[in-house]
């Protein structure tokens, strides 16, 4: 293994030479030795947050993992959270060390996705985070373009952000909190920084939760709060190439794609160092003003849920 010296005893490997999925142009070979190049990077935004990856088995489609399977080795940390939607109890991972990242790459986990509060503190979320998503056939510059609209709205507040690809095809800005913040005043604060960079340049974002509503828009997604998920710096995409979500300098953002890092180069134009944690800002309270102006701009999801009701009701009737 590339990045970490020796296998720990409890780990092992098969089927190393097989694609990862069909049109990867990478093996698992390869997703085992970048995972272990990158550990110092991607392990501290992994630890101690529960853990759902999108694992790809030969010859079948991707699929979100949350719950551990039965056969999870006993040394895995678990996190049991209760799950209001099936009502049940959910066994996440808490990826914490290497040889727990080594036997998910084993088991063709390709993504990683975490929660922005830790098992220790669910109730007060570390991060303010805006996905921002380019509309169909756009280049990658209106994203770019949409995240300098995020990143001035965020200055007018007095707050500050670090951005990094997706790994798919748009950009992530992260705000850090410092801790306190309840992940309602999280919500709304992220709802009213979408709002405010739509509102600098509305021909160019949208925060129309509706796909048919945005009008050839980047979307400025303000619902990664809550008890959703986004995919952490470093992790690999199941896209052909296997592209890696990856930290950007805001002076650089304009000069690079996606697809240019993968975890064929990602590993070496990092070179052991961890950029994600260099260009974090440090952790900030929530600006008061974004606060309150967020509690007045209805959740996108319910409004969305609501307006799809309105239409069905519209159409029977009709």
């Amino acid at each position: 293994m590339s990045g970490g010296g020796t296998l720990p005893d409890e780990v092992s490997f098969t089927h190393l030479d097989e694609e990862l999925f069909d049109g990867a142009g990478a093996t698992k070979r390869d997703l085992i030795d970048y995972l272990d190049a990158v550990q110092s990077g991607i392990l501290p935004g992994l630890t101690d947050r529960p853990l759902s990856v999108i694992r790809v088995r030969p010859g079948q489609a991707p699929f979100m993992q949350k719950n551990l399977p039965k056969y999870t080795p006993d040394w895995v940390t678990r996190a049991p959270i209760w799950a209001e939607a099936s009502r049940r109890e959910v066994s996440y991972a808490l990826c914490n060390d290497r040889r727990t990242l080594l036997w998910f790459a084993n088991q063709r986990a390709v993504e990683y996705h975490v929660t922005l509060f830790t098992v220790a503190d669910p109730e007060h979320p570390n991060y303010l985070v805006l996905d921002l998503d380019p509309p169909e056939g756009a280049s990658f510059a209106v994203v770019v373009q949409a995240a300098h609209l995020v990143r001035q709205a965020l200055t007018d507040a007095a707050m500050a952000g670090a951005v990094k690809t997706s790994g798919a095809k748009g950009l992530h800005v992260f705000v850090p909190l410092a801790s306190g913040a309840s992940p309602e005043d999280v919500a709304a604060a992220t709802r009213a920084v979408a709002v405010r960079a739509e509102r600098i340049d509305p021909e160019l974002g949208t925060t129309a939760f509706v796909k048919e509503e945005r009008e050839g828009k980047v979307f400025l997604d303000s619902t990664r709060a809550g008890g959703a998920t986004v995919v952490a710096a470093y992790s690999p995409r199941i896209r052909p190439g296997v592209p890696v979500s990856f930290p950007l300098a805001w002076e650089d953002v304009d000069q690079v794609v996606p697809a240019d890092f993968t975890v064929h180069n990602a590993a070496a134009l990092l070179d052991g160092a961890d950029p994600w944690a260099d260009q974090m800002p440090p952790a900030q309270q929530l600006n008061a003003d974004l606060v309150a102006e967020g509690h007045t701009i209805p959740i996108a999801r319910v409004q969305a849920m609501h307006e799809g009701k309105r239409r069905a009701r519209s159409r029977r009737d009709s």
